[in-house]
């Protein structure tokens, strides 16, 4: 059967579009997300609360000086209360890690002396990675997305990079305590680092810390109820950042040992 050539040819379907001719969004593409003030209020939200930590004086109270002289109330209220103060604590440093506030070591060490070492590295390290979570997610939301969508082949392959090996290079980060946690929370939240990725690292990450601390603040509470004061310099001892460090530089030999396979690959080819 042979076509008729007085017949004219089919017509192309018209492309799908809304009334106003939005393709993309009518043929089922997302559209790249845009920066907008709706996409920003999660960060507001967490700025804002950071702005009023500190314009109420509360950084006073999270402080080795305060714990000293509040320790032996907080040591009856907790007595008191019973599992409620722990869920309280929990609840509150994962409010301090979402809002970015300084103290995380006075927290530990605080969670430690009242609740033992087993059950405050427990409830920081869930807390934690909770409040981290938030964080990255907020960021993601608000600036990581739209910021991606703009990038440049440089910052594309940076991203690339890093989310090859996102795992180790985090773990790495949250090993050392030295890298300010707020900042930790951020930066994956702009390079496209999965949250399942983010939440384990952080996880496992500081874990170590968590445990260490943990077990160093109960038996802080001992000296404090005889009257001794604390002293960070007593605490973050140049032996525990070397440790620590060790430990982070042992994150990342899987990555420096893929590159060595990759580089002897590429000069035997």
């Amino acid at each position: 059967m042979t076509d008729h050539p007085d017949r004219p040819p089919p017509e192309t379907p018209p492309p799908l579009s809304d009334p106003r001719g939005n393709h993309s969004k009518a043929a089922g593409i997302r559209p790249p997300p845009r920066f907008s003030l709706a996409r920003l209020l999660p960060l507001f939200v967490l700025l804002a609360g950071l702005a009023a930590f500190f314009l109420f004086g509360l950084d006073r109270y999270i402080s080795f000086k305060a714990l000293g002289e509040h320790f032996v109330a907080l040591k009856s209220w907790v007595e008191g209360q019973g599992s409620l103060a722990l869920a309280a604590f929990g609840l509150l440093y994962a409010l301090a890690i979402a809002f970015s506030i300084p103290g995380g070591l006075v927290l530990t060490l605080t969670g430690a002396m009242l609740f033992g070492w087993a059950a405050n590295a427990a409830v920081v390290i869930v807390s934690a990675t909770l409040g981290a979570a938030a964080v990255f997610l907020a960021a993601r939301f608000g600036l990581g997305e739209p910021l991606r969508a703009k990038a440049g082949p440089t910052l594309k392959k940076m991203e690339a990079g890093f989310r090859k090996n996102a795992f180790s290079y985090l773990l790495a980060l949250r090993l050392i305590p030295l890298f300010p946690f707020w900042l930790v929370n951020l930066a994956p939240a702009f390079l496209g680092v999965r949250l399942s990725t983010y939440v384990l690292a952080t996880a496992i990450g500081i874990a170590p810390a968590t445990l260490v601390f943990s077990i160093i603040g109960e038996g802080l509470g001992v000296v404090v109820e005889a009257g001794g004061d604390i002293r960070a310099d007593r605490i973050l001892t140049p032996t525990m950042i070397a440790a620590l460090v060790a430990l982070a530089v042992l994150a990342l030999v899987p990555v420096l040992f893929r590159r060595w396979q990759a580089r002897r690959g590429a000069s035997g080819s």
